[in-house]
């Protein structure tokens, strides 16, 4: 049913905030598009590199366990923090020698990864609904659970390249979708105040 306002005219209004850091969510969709293309361009290292980086963050978070179970000698729970501290430590570790091994991880994770932040994406475009750019926004959440069903059925066998390419391409839709919504509400901020509300302007009859 018609309401006598322009196409598009909620933008703005139905995506509160968005009307003040538009410009902060260009520059994210750029920066994760950029990140997504040099991804796609260089799969084996994006994979590489992701592994090493989990790797890196386990042994962290190894020596956390391990500081705050020594600082706490007292405490009921002490072995168990010890005992996280050797799983995590041995985890990183592993993942630190042979980071192609940890791919295969990093692949189940980011099927569930993909499949989950695809859903959201989908509900949020969903919610956009009527708005210019919502359709980018959904576009995007269905590409990210078609990535991760081709994972699950096993269509990318290389999985050392592949863990790469997918997350290349979800982070490109996803930062495509960011750069359009955000130009739809600059373009919706830049119409006279006149066109988007359907009234005259300030100061006119």
């Amino acid at each position: 049913m018609s309401t006598g306002e322009p196409a598009g005219s909620q933008s703005v209004e139905s995506i509160p905030g968005l009307e003040t850091s538009w410009r902060s969510l260009e520059v994210g969709g750029a920066i994760i598009a950029v990140l997504g293309l040099l991804a796609i361009l260089f799969p084996f290292v994006t994979g590489i590199s992701v592994s090493i980086l989990l790797g890196a963050l386990l042994v962290v978070g190894g020596l956390v366990h391990i500081a705050h179970a020594f600082r706490a000698r007292g405490w009921a729970g002490f072995f168990s923090q010890v005992l996280l501290a050797i799983v995590y430590a041995f985890a990183g570790v592993s993942l630190l020698a042979n980071p192609v091994l940890g791919l295969v991880t990093l692949t189940i994770l980011l099927v569930v990864y993909l499949f989950l932040s695809g859903i959201a994406e989908v509900v949020m475009g969903v919610g956009f609904r009527g708005n210019d750019g919502w359709v980018w926004v959904v576009a995007s959440g269905v590409v990210s659970i078609a990535l991760a069903a081709l994972l699950w059925a096993g269509f990318f066998n290389v999985v050392a390249w592949a863990l790469g390419f997918i997350l290349g391409v979800h982070l490109l839709t996803t930062g495509i979708s960011m750069i359009v919504v955000a130009r739809r509400v600059r373009q919706e901020l830049e119409r006279p105040s006149a066109e988007r509300t359907g009234g005259p302007e300030p100061g006119n009859p």
